[in-house]
């Protein structure tokens, strides 16, 4: 494993999967090296406690920790079954939990799934959240499944940031009637430095949500290859939204109000917030 000099959410968001449903998961195999396990008996070991913890928490285990065994191949050409766990952010969060915190990487790990968590608890109790805290947990699924995409795209041909720039502008181009990044960034009147997703209301960032997984799932269902193509493939799933959007008598995206505060301020007052507390 490469050294991890600094350890952050990052040592966790660059091995995390997300699979056709829009859920995430982390590999067993891909973990075992950034939680500085050398051993794999030693780290199954860890993986069986948060199995039974789990289990004791009145969670079913095989819900959470999928054994997904895959075949490696060996020097002599043979090949053998190794053992493997798709592990969801729960089963993570338990597993971390159960491991040395004495480590760094455990420490941070720690953190990271119970934010993650309990994100997911936001997003599950979505009715019920104010506008500000949906903003909040739709703007972190967009941050997730925007990796995924441009996972998706390098895969397709979109391989410069020039590439992926173009390919980003043709979905925002066919969700808002032929505006580009650069005209919505102008008509919400936003500073250089300012991202457009920060200043989306829930409405307008959910339409984007459904744009990027669709085109996601698409690219890689359909393997569109050749930046043109995988493009073309984002400009109309971005139309295709808003056809639905029209259809269903929502407001189009470009009309939707850009709201007075920013995803940044609202978490800084949370920061605050949690400080007080």
């Amino acid at each position: 494993m490469a050294d991890i000099m600094t350890y952050s959410d990052e040592t966790f968001e660059s091995i995390k999967h997300i699979n056709e449903y829009g859920q995430e998961y982390w590999l067993a195999r891909e973990l075992q090296p950034v939680l500085e396990y050398s051993q794999w008996r030693r780290f199954e070991e860890a993986i069986q406690r948060a199995k039974l913890a789990c289990q004791n928490s009145g969670f079913d285990p095989d819900d959470h920790f999928a054994d997904v065994g895959k075949m490696v191949g060996l020097g002599s050409g043979a090949t053998r079954t190794v053992s493997d766990y798709m592990l969801s952010r729960y089963a993570c969060y338990l597993l971390v939990m159960n491991s040395d915190p004495r480590k760094e990487v455990i420490a941070v790990g720690q953190t990271y799934f119970a934010i993650k968590t309990r994100q997911q608890e936001l997003i599950d109790n979505y009715e019920v959240l104010t506008e500000d805290q949906k903003r909040l947990a739709i703007r972190k699924e967009m941050t997730a499944h925007n990796r995924s995409l441009a996972e998706a795209a390098q895969m397709a041909g979109v391989t410069t940031r020039l590439d992926y720039a173009i390919f980003q502008n043709r979905g925002y181009q066919g969700l808002y009637g032929g505006l580009g990044a650069k005209e919505i960034h102008a008509r919400k009147g936003l500073k250089p430095s300012q991202k457009i997703l920060d200043h989306m209301g829930s409405t307008e960032l959910a339409a984007n949500l459904f744009r990027a997984t669709q085109t996601d799932e698409k690219l890689r269902r359909e393997n569109i290859q050749g930046k043109e193509r995988a493009g073309q493939t984002h400009y109309e799933v971005g139309r295709k939204v808003r056809q639905t959007i029209k259809e269903l008598g929502g407001t189009m995206p470009e009309d939707l109000p850009t709201p007075e505060k920013s995803i940044k301020q609202i978490e800084r007052e949370q920061q605050k917030k949690i400080k007080v507390t």
